[in-house]
């Protein structure tokens, strides 16, 4: 692994990141567009998801023109807690410098945290639509919500900073009553929803749910937690296919398998696993793993979007390959990721690039879904680079 070429692409993306302030662009801004709140417009769910669509595939970024700003997204500043978590142990040094951009971050984080929910939980800053259902503007889901409290329990475990531990302690009680339940034929194990304001079955999305409630277990020993965690994992691992994959979600609409959908299960899975201490599901976590490394990586480090095609190369798809490459030790794969993406997908100014297809490069920097990405995925391999001596 080519740690001097990681180490300066990492700081060179922090460098960016923080000029930002943190704020940018998304792939699913769009209705923060005033066109898109027009009248009818902004009745029209269907309208809104094409509108919403539309803005993200288009080769060109259209949000000027449309009068988008960029926004602080709470899911950047998990990832970017989570990213200077590492930083601790990358850069002792900086030990001090880093603790008070983590501190920073919460306090932004506790601004944002909606009111009327039994615990702390948070959304994205905009509206979006899903093909069921509009989440408003810093209305929670259990994704966004996921991706914050592990990046905090991340923290809590490297500092035992109690703030942190309170906020993910917290978020179980979001998790266990204000998330719709969904039953399976046995009225046994459930699936928790995407948000308050859907039933999806949404495989990734209920494991979120579940890790959640396994890390405050494991610092509880609250055995309530424990079980509804293992209910909701056991909930798909049911759906777990022959071949080791799952597809993203049970409807019509959501029968592909895709990269970092598949890294999402996997990390809570082994999450789940190493926190509650329950064994029944280690057989599904090594035949996912086998399936995961087998499918969505070239021998020259591609991160592949599908487990049947490469294109498009994706900034999330490779920082969440890197987190879970990472955890499940295969640094020296990790390594030839970040390689390939840095020498391929980074712009000089330290951001990374959306996509990239087989003809052409979407070049727009997106905060959350690209750059806050890469830096958590590129920190995690440094932090285990550092811890093996490498």
């Amino acid at each position: 692994m080519n740690k001097e070429l990681i180490s300066g692409s990492f700081l060179k993306l922090q460098q960016y990141i923080e000029s930002e302030h943190y704020k940018g662009y998304d792939p699913y801004d769009a209705l923060k567009s005033p066109v898109f709140r027009l009248p009818i417009i902004r009745d029209s769910n269907k309208i809104r998801f094409l509108a919403q669509q539309f803005v993200k595939r288009f080769p060109l970024n259209m949000r000027p023109l449309l009068m988008i700003r960029k926004g602080m997204n709470p899911v950047t500043l998990g990832l970017c807690i989570h990213a200077y978590t590492d930083c601790l142990t990358v850069f002792p040094e900086e030990k001090n410098k880093y603790e008070e951009k983590i501190n920073h971050l919460l306090d932004e984080l506790e601004k944002v945290i909606p009111p009327g929910y039994h615990g702390a939980c948070w959304g994205y800053d905009f509206d979006w639509a899903s093909r069921y259902a509009t989440v408003p503007a810093y209305q929670p889901t259990v994704v966004a919500t996921g991706f914050i409290t592990n990046a905090l329990f991340h923290y809590f475990r490297v500092s035992g900073n109690r703030r942190a531990l309170d906020w993910c302690i917290s978020s179980a009680g979001f998790v266990r009553k204000d998330l719709n339940k969904t039953f399976d034929q046995q009225k046994i194990n459930f699936c928790f929803s995407y948000s308050p304001f859907d039933h999806e079955i949404v495989f990734n999305a209920n494991m979120k749910g579940a890790r959640i409630l396994a890390q405050v277990y494991s610092q509880t020993g609250d055995e309530q937690l424990k079980e509804e965690a293992r209910k909701a994992v056991a909930f798909v691992m049911n759906f777990q296919q022959q071949d080791g994959s799952w597809v993203y979600s049970q409807s019509r609409a959501g029968t592909w398998v895709d990269n970092y959908h598949t890294g999402y299960i996997l990390d809570c899975l082994d999450e789940y696993i190493r926190c509650t201490g329950d064994q029944s599901f280690r057989e599904n976590l090594d035949k996912g793993y086998l399936f995961y490394r087998e499918n969505f990586f070239t021998g020259e480090g591609i991160p592949k979007f599908y487990d049947k095609e490469i294109f498009p190369v994706d900034c999330t798809a490779a920082g969440q390959s890197l987190l879970t490459l990472v955890r499940f030790r295969d640094d020296e794969r990790a390594g030839k990721v970040a390689e390939w993406m840095i020498t391929n997908m980074q712009s000089e100014k330290g951001f990374f690039y959306f996509r990239k297809f087989r003809r052409h490069t979407n070049k727009t920097s997106f905060m959350r879904w690209s750059n806050a990405w890469m830096f958590a995925g590129m920190a995690s391999l440094l932090a285990s680079a550092s811890k093996e001596g490498k």
